[in-house]
């Protein structure tokens, strides 16, 4: 009886095979940047849309100077496929006084920003704000109830009275949208998409006193 014999041939491992890994999982994220909309030509921005301060007042509450306002942001289907895919938005309102100098430049007395962010749970289907700031959070179940809320801001206490001394003051209030975190799968590409941010005018008017 003749024994016959088979040789086994060594096992090798491509030195491409985590190359390969990389690159689709890159090609995966484009991919996703694509279908929300980060792939879009530059002279069409993922923001489009009205970006305004319709209207702001101060209230004067035992010498604490406080900021109401309207605003308007943009939505657009790209923005909802955004938030829906994982990204989060940032919406801010900054406010500026500036006591007025006649004969030199304006002297800026205090710049504050409320910082609010939006995010979408894919676990609970809701909408949730959250203050950078207080670490607050809202939930809501529609993307315009979310809006709407981010849209009103009441007694933001904004500056003490007694920082103003004499002289004539003017107030401004001006906001803005950006893009905030994203999921991991889009981290590695954030080379080309450093582009989803906007900011309203400014809106102007003088502080009563």
């Amino acid at each position: 009886m003749t024994r016959s014999s088979v040789a086994l041939m060594p096992r090798t491992v491509s030195r491409w095979a985590p190359v390969a890994g990389l690159a689709s999982r890159l090609l995966a994220a484009a991919a996703l940047l694509m279908l929300i909309g980060f792939g879009r030509p530059a002279c069409a921005s993922a923001l489009d849309g009205v970006l305004a301060v319709r209207s702001a007042y101060v209230n004067f509450d035992r010498g604490v100077i406080e900021l109401n306002a309207r605003v308007a942001y943009p939505l657009n289907p790209t923005i909802l496929k955004a938030l829906q895919n994982g990204v989060t938005l940032s919406f801010d309102v900054e406010a500026r006084i500036d006591q007025v100098r006649r004969f030199w430049f304006d002297a800026t007395i205090v710049d504050v920003t409320l910082h609010r962010e939006l995010a979408y749970h894919l676990v609970t289907r809701r909408y949730v704000v959250r203050n950078a700031q207080s670490g607050a959070e809202d939930s809501f179940k529609t993307v315009q109830d979310a809006l709407h809320y981010l849209e009103r801001v009441s007694d933001w206490p904004i500056l003490v009275e007694s920082q103003l001394h004499g002289g004539r003051y003017t107030i401004s209030v001006r906001a803005s949208v950006r893009r905030g975190k994203l999921p991991a799968s889009l981290r590695a590409l954030l080379f080309w998409t450093d582009d989803w941010q906007r900011e309203s005018a400014w809106y102007t008017w003088s502080l009563p006193m």
